[in-house]
């Protein structure tokens, strides 16, 4: 709409800074947020489409930052005192993409301290006696709250795909290394992804897409061709996907309600799905995880720890400590691991399935907000690198978003949005069907026109 002057970027900026008006004192999604900025580069974007020359594919749109990217021209606090006032020399380099791309950084959301897991202030859009999960709690808040069509975060175990699953919007972690992740708090190299908020499929590709890059200061970024995620996302598949259902070790853990909506999911695709079990269980994955992270938080949290642990919250300050008594031998266990899982969840693939589903969280938002909600159901897709999406299909009894988490093949991230859609589309046609006593939604739609819209 912009493209065509439908609209402008002023008038999109304005509708979104009028929700933020209406909602934020109840969400507290942003750590930063000054209108005027935004709206002087929406004027900006306008006098610069006007000119006749070449736009980006978000030109005009805004976009919400987690506050542990860096922005030259914002603070990027790291949701910690101790980095209170910090203001960057230069932009972190997905900020450089989406400004190449015409995008407008509408501000700062809110992140748990250092992207672990002591909250900020931030509440779920749909209940705010509920977490809205972590550690990317403001930018899932603020694109659920209609407050921001898209917003970045980041995922260390379940940071992207559990607030997505509580907020009821779409969460995107991608291939690991496919975004470059250079001036982004680092809490573990080996872990550390990107995370991507958005209220549609379609939005997610079209953000990957100007996202995916080589960066040669991320270790762990490769050259790679252009791919155009929008077009595979749109396309159908050349057969109806086939979906292996994980459960997992700690299914026994998941609510009751949140069991009984997976099994009509599972009644739903019939022939399309079938349960499988995995070798290693997740209690042997979140003990290699906890060596890995653990030993390299420790290490990238060094500096705060020396100079002002007394700031730090008893948690992270206990992460730390168990972190600084990995071995050396334990943490390299726990690194070689990592491709022998790879190449057994690959072989799946390769023979069978299009996609893993499996839930995202044990339930939907716990009530307090002492908590961001247990990753546990996350950690194993994380220490694999592999692409997981949280699709917000379903409700809990108590009428608050339940996700569905689609794990797919290393480096087939566009695939795995393409089977996502096929899956939210597949739904969608039976909702004819009598209202499910677990009160889960499997038409997305109904989900969606119950959201609140900028």
């Amino acid at each position: 709409m912009i493209r065509e002057g439908v609209i402008t970027s002023v008038e999109l900026v304005e509708a979104c800074l009028a929700r933020v008006r209406e909602v934020e004192a109840q969400v507290q999604a942003w750590a930063f947020l000054d209108p005027e900025h935004a709206l002087a580069q929406a004027r900006a974007a306008d006098e610069f489409r006007l000119s006749g020359q070449p736009i980006g594919p978000l030109h005009g749109v805004p976009v919400g930052l987690k506050d542990i990217i860096d922005t030259a021209d914002m603070p990027t606090e790291n949701g910690s005192v101790l980095h209170a006032g910090r203001t960057p020399s230069r932009d972190a380099s997905v900020v450089s993409l989406l400004r190449g791309a015409g995008a407008v950084m509408m501000g700062k959301t809110v992140t748990t301290e250092f992207a672990t897991r002591t909250p900020g202030k931030t509440r779920n859009p749909h209940n705010p006696a509920h977490t809205p999960g972590g550690s990317s709690s403001g930018s899932a808040a603020a694109v659920a709250a209609g407050m921001v069509p898209l917003a970045l975060g980041s995922q260390t175990t379940g940071s992207t795909i559990r607030p997505a699953s509580y907020c009821g919007v779409y969460g995107f972690k991608p291939t690991h290394g496919l975004i470059p992740r250079h001036g982004m708090f680092q809490l573990s190299r080996t872990l550390d992804h990107v995370g991507l908020f958005a209220r549609t499929i379609e939005d997610l590709a079209l953000l990957l897409g100007e996202l995916a890059a080589h960066d040669e200061r991320d270790p762990d970024s490769r050259p790679r061709a252009r791919v155009s995620y929008g077009a595979i996302a749109a396309a159908e598949p050349p057969l109806p996907p086939m979906f292996a259902f994980v459960k997992t070790s700690l299914w026994d853990r998941v609510d009751r309600d949140a069991r009984e909506a997976f099994g009509e999911l599972v009644e739903s695709l019939g022939d399309r799905i079938e349960e499988i079990e995995l070798v290693a269980s997740t209690d042997e994955v979140l003990e290699w995880q906890l060596a890995i992270g653990g030993a390299e938080i420790a290490i990238n949290l060094r500096r705060e720890w020396d100079k002002g642990r007394d700031k730090l919250s008893a948690a992270l300050r206990s992460r730390i400590e168990q972190g600084r008594e990995v071995r050396a031998v334990d943490y390299l266990r726990a690194l070689g691991r990592i491709p022998e899982l790879n190449a057994g969840l690959v072989e799946l693939f390769e023979q069978r399935y299009d996609a893993i589903l499996t839930p995202p969280a044990f339930g939907t938002a716990p009530k307090g907000l002492e908590s961001t909600g247990d990753p546990a159901l996350c950690a194993l897709w994380t220490l694999c690198g592999m692409p997981a999406l949280s699709v917000p299909l379903m409700q809990g009894a108590n009428g608050l978003p339940l996700g569905v988490q689609l794990v797919g093949a290393p480096h087939r991230d566009g695939q795995l949005l393409r089977t996502a859609r096929w899956l939210v589309a597949h739904l969608s046609t039976r909702s004819d069907r009598p209202p499910l006593k677990t009160r889960s939604t499997l038409a997305a739609a109904r989900l969606a026109r119950a959201r609140p819209q900028a």
